[in-house]
């Protein structure tokens, strides 16, 4: 299997985040193949050190290891000190490029525009590819046009509620009864009358037993449902306006009509005006 390392260096991070989500999602090309690092933000906390310290810190090391240390590598270290850098580890020449055509696609810098003339020199190795924002042939060039476009979705979040418990509480009640209660009363009156017949009749013994009533009062409990508490919901809906800002790449093209522009400085010249001698 043939690995081979392909670099692309971006100014901006939303340049170098895009690459690498289309990577995933065009050419299936895994996190774990790519590598995505900011050296500018690295390069901030060397501001002041020497100039020989910034060469040997990682960037510069990591970039030696991959061209040696060649016109290339420093080319490569100056560009990603200034920007993103994103690292794909291909599994096979088809891939790299792939790989390569995506971060062109994604706004790559070319690193030897950004360089000196004298830098491009040397090379880089075989199992390198090296990453050229548009550059097609010798007699064409491609610009990328790139949009940003603004993706609105929805999600549910959690506004309230309410939260219901029950518990058993006691009062105290009180009824007024109106009672009724039987008491026996007893006389004993002194007399003195010849007896009658009913007299007689009852003088015998015997026993006479009368029983007095009382009215007391009965509790009886009745459980009776007396309020029911009902809980549903309903559904609104509302419009909202979202509002956001995205970038693309504007292009302006001025057409230059070389042969005109000699006519205008040099009129004698056209047809029709010959020169005086």
């Amino acid at each position: 299997m043939e690995r081979q390392t392909v670099i692309g260096i971006f100014k901006e991070g939303i340049d170098a985040q895009a690459a690498v989500q289309k990577l995933e999602s065009t050419h299936h090309i895994g996190r774990d193949k790519v590598d995505i690092a900011n050296p500018a933000s690295a390069s901030a906390k060397h501001v002041g050190s020497s100039t020989t310290n910034r060469d040997n810190d990682s960037v510069s090391g990591f970039f030696g290891s991959l061209f040696g240390q060649n016109d290339d590598a420093s080319k490569h270290t100056q560009a990603a000190r200034k920007g993103w850098v994103v690292t794909v580890h291909a599994d096979s020449r088809q891939e790299a490029e792939q790989a390569a055509a995506v971060l062109d696609s994604c706004g790559a810098v070319d690193v030897d525009e950004t360089a000196s003339p004298q830098a491009g020199m040397n090379r880089p190795p075989q199992d390198t590819t090296q990453t050229r924002t548009g550059q097609t042939g010798d007699s064409s060039q491609t610009i990328p046009i790139m949009e940003e476009r603004l993706n609105v979705g929805k999600r549910e979040v959690e506004r309230g509620g309410v939260h219901m418990r029950s518990r058993i509480v006691e009062r105290p009640v009180e009824e007024h009864l109106r009672l009724r209660e039987e008491h026996l009363d007893i006389e004993r009156n002194k007399v003195n009358r010849p007896a009658t017949d009913r007299d007689f009749q009852n003088f015998k013994e015997g026993e006479i037993n009368i029983t007095e009533r009382a009215e007391v009062p009965v509790v009886n409990k009745e459980a009776r449902v007396v309020e029911e508490v009902k809980i549903s919901k309903h559904t609104e809906e509302r419009d909202e306006t979202v509002r956001g800002t995205v970038r693309k790449t504007d292009v302006d093209i001025d057409k230059q009509d070389r042969n005109r522009d000699q006519d205008l400085r040099n009129p004698g010249n056209k047809p029709g005006n010959p020169r005086n001698i």
